[in-house]
């Protein structure tokens, strides 16, 4: 028969000082642990949001991301034309893109940070129809007007609406301040992209990237055969939630590994605390043992027991640190995108599975603690332990 838990339920709360001790290394470090995590699932979360299915990007062939791509105007009709784009009034829905680079200062900090200012065309909302205005109005074209992201708005000074900025030696007018959903564009500046090219003195042929609405996302391979197929064009074509897909694996991977590695490192403090809680029950209660023994409890039994024990030490502390990093959810913070290198916020997301992998990393601790000193309590002799009562 197995020892009723709630034996195992009393001897921790007779040595409840050492069991904390445990329980709070065991959650700290699934505390460290799930954030990390959580970091790592926000910043991919937004960076994938920024996409949409239905919508093919094209940038030329062999560019990694934006910043390095050109494509000419020559190009951009030929990709506005191409089957599958879809088109409202007769005209494509399609946005020749000019990316550039901007120092901003940080509300929080007064630093300046690198802010992605994109250069779109007037159809731009509806390509992206995640993305709203919803303060003040959209730019007009020709016109140096702003339009600001929401998370733009409050990590950035002197982009207040109806603010007066300074941009690439140019004067521009914030007229206007956009939702896209918790998306990456919510860190970036909007405006008209060949006036964006014409105060940075590019030229006025050239964008960066296209982005275009397909009939439906069944469209892209079609799209894409006949934009690669064609002489005329040296370009790259990607689902848009692919190309942000991909442009946050490097950092995510970062997160992710950097994370592993500290609850790692904190983990061993974790499981000798559990060792030592478990070793010192064990002799303390060496009698006790024997005497279970006696009562007719195999080894195992107490095995089992200890093992119990350490579990519910782990348990406690696992839930602790679950508890403890759930204030996290939501919480915005920023980091540089080193696709971009430009400075992007982004919440964490602490989600069930992440909680869930929390707790089952706090019972491995917990058994890994609590084997060996099981062990040593199902070797106790019986007889000369049962003398010393």
């Amino acid at each position: 028969m197995p020892i009723p838990v709630v034996y195992n339920v009393r001897s921790v709360r007779q040595r409840w000082v050492s069991a904390i001790v445990a329980v709070l290394g065991i959650a700290g470090t699934v505390g460290v642990f799930v954030a990390m995590l959580a970091m790592a699932r926000g910043f991919r979360a937004t960076m994938v949001s920024s996409g949409s299915p239905e919508n093919a990007i094209v940038r030329r062939a062999g560019a990694d991301s934006e910043m390095v791509s050109a494509i000419s105007i020559d190009a951009v009709r030929v990709i506005e034309s191409a089957a599958g784009v879809r088109r409202r009034d007769g005209q494509p829905l399609a946005s020749a893109e000019v990316v550039v680079v901007a120092a901003f200062p940080l509300v929080k900090t007064g630093t300046d940070a690198n802010v992605q200012v994109r250069g779109v065309s007037a159809r731009a909302l509806e390509v992206r129809e995640s993305v709203r205005v919803v303060g003040g109005r959209f730019f007009q074209p020709g016109l140096s007007e702003l339009v600001v992201g929401h998370n733009a708005l409050h990590s950035y000074s002197g982009l207040e609406l109806g603010a007066t900025v300074r941009l690439g030696g140019g004067t521009w007018k914030v007229v206007g301040v956009f939702d896209a959903g918790s998306s990456a564009f919510d860190s970036e500046v909007w405006c008209d992209a060949n006036v964006l090219s014409e105060v940075y003195k590019r030229p006025s042929h050239i964008y960066q990237s296209v982005t275009a609405r397909l009939e439906s996302a069944a469209e892209l391979a079609a799209f894409k055969d006949e934009l690669t197929s064609d002489p005329r064009l040296s370009v790259q074509v990607d689902r848009e939630t692919d190309y942000y897909d991909k442009q946050s694996r490097q950092l995510t991977t970062l997160i992710r590994t950097l994370g592993f590695l500290v609850a790692a490192i904190m983990a061993v403090g974790a499981v000798f605390g559990a060792l030592n809680t478990m070793y010192s029950a064990v002799a303390e209660r060496s009698r006790e043992i024997a005497t279970l023994r006696a009562m007719g409890f195999s080894g195992g039994v107490v095995i089992l027991s200890f093992v119990i024990e350490a579990l519910l030490i782990s348990l406690a502390g696992g839930l602790l640190g679950c508890l403890v990093v759930l204030p996290l959810n939501g919480f915005t913070t920023g980091t540089i995108n080193w696709q971009t290198f430009s400075h992007l916020a982004f919440a964490f997301k602490v989600t069930p599975d992440l909680l869930f992998a929390g707790l089952a990393f706090a019972l491995l601790m917990g058994l890994i603690g609590g084997v060996p000193p099981a062990v040593r309590a199902a070797r106790v002799p019986v007889a000369v332990a049962l003398r010393e009562l």
